[in-house]
C-alpha cells in the first residue's frame, strides 16, 4: 500500500504567512512530506510584530488532533506556539491517548516572537515543562527560552552546552539549544542527546539579513520532517539546519514587509514522497 509520510504540526496561525502553522506547512511540503495541522491560536501579526492572540478552545484543539490521528496517522508531531496552560493540558492528553499513532515529537517552546512579542502566559511555562517536555523526542529552545527555562544567563557556547545538558532534566530525549543570537561571527547550535557524554555542535556562517521571521518554526518542522523520512536525530538536525541556512541565504535580499521578513522556504522544493508498505 502506498502512502505519504505525514507530519502533524500543532501551532498558532500567522496571518502574514512567515511563521507558525504557515511556515510549518511550507517547510514540510518543501521537503517532500505531507503536512497536517491543528491550530492552537489565531494571531494578528505581520513582519513588524504581534498585536493580538485569540486562543482556540481546548476541545477544538483536541478535536483537530483526533481527526488527524484517527485518519492520517503522522510519523512525527511538531509542536509550536502554546499560549496557555489549558491548551497545553489538552495537547498532552491527546498525545497520551494517541501514543501508538506517531513515533517522534519535536517541541519548539515558543515564548517570544522574532520581533520581541511575548507569546505565552506565565502559568503555561510550568505546564509546558511538566506535561509536554517529558513526551518530547527533542526540544528546540533559543537562547532567550533556554535562559527562562534554566534561570541562568547564556552568553557563550560552553554556557549553551551546560544549558542543554541541564534541560534534559525536564525529560525529553534530546535538547537543541539554538545560538543564533550569540555575539559570534558564526552561528552555533548545541545538541545534547540523553545517554551521550558529549554534545554535538553545528556551526555555520552568519547571514546578514533581516528576513529571519519564522526561522525557529521552520527549523523544528524541518527536523520533524527529516525524522519522519527516516533520518537519525543528529542527521535530521544537520539537514534541517542546512535547509534553514539556504532558505535564509536565498531570501536575504528580498523585500517583503517592513519588519522581519520570512526566509525562502521553496528555494529547492522536493516532490511529495510516496512510501510503500
Amino acid at each position: 500500500m502506498k502512502h505519504y509520510p505525514c507530519i502533524l504540526t500543532i501551532a498558532g496561525s500567522d496571518c502574514s504567512g512567515g511563521a507558525g502553522i504557515q511556515a510549518d506547512i511550507k517547510t514540510i511540503s518543501a521537503l517532500g512530506a505531507y503536512a497536517a495541522s491543528a491550530i492552537t491560536a489565531i494571531t494578528v501579526q505581520n513582519t513588524c510584530g504581534v498585536t493580538g492572540i485569540h486562543a482556540v478552545p481546548p476541545t477544538y484543539i483536541q478535536g483537530q488532533i483526533q481527526a488527524v490521528m484517527t485518519d492520517i496517522p503522522p510519523i512525527s508531531v511538531k509542536i509550536g506556539m502554546l499560549n496557555d496552560a489549558g491548551t497545553i493540558r489538552a495537547i498532552a492528553e491527546s498525545l497520551h491517548r494517541f501514543t501508538p499513532y506517531y513515533k517522534y515529537i519535536v517541541l519548539d517552546p515558543v515564548m517570544v516572537s522574532t520581533s520581541g512579542c511575548k507569546l505565552i502566559e506565565d502559568d503555561a511555562i510550568e505546564a509546558l515543562t511538566s506535561l509536554l517536555m517529558p513526551l518530547a523526542t527533542l526540544i528546540t529552545p533559543n537562547l532567550s527560552e533556554a535562559e527562562v527555562l534554566t534561570g541562568k544567563r547564556i552568553a557563550t557556547i560552553p554556557d549553551m552546552e551546560k544549558a542543554a545538558k541541564e534541560l534534559l532534566a525536564f525529560g525529553s530525549q534530546a535538547v537543541l539549544v539554538k545560538g543564533g543570537h550569540l555575539n559570534e561571527a558564526e552561528m552555533c547550535d548545541v545538541l545534547y542527546i540523553k545517554g551521550e557524554d558529549r554534545p554535538h555542535l553545528f556551526s555555520s556562517p552568519k547571514i546578514e539579513s533581516r528576513n529571519t521571521h519564522g526561522t525557529g518554526c521552520t527549523l523544528s518542522s524541518a527536523i520533524a520532517t527529516y525524522l519522519a523520512l527516516g533520518e537519525p536525530l543528529e542527521e535530521a538536525v544537520r539537514k534541517a539546519k542546512a535547509y534553514v541556512y539556504q532558505g535564509i541565504l536565498s531570501g536575504k535580499d528580498v523585500h517583503i514587509g517592513e519588519g522581519h521578513g520570512p526566509l525562502n522556504h521553496f528555494f529547492a522544493p522536493v516532490p511529495l514522497r510516496v512510501n510503500e508498505e
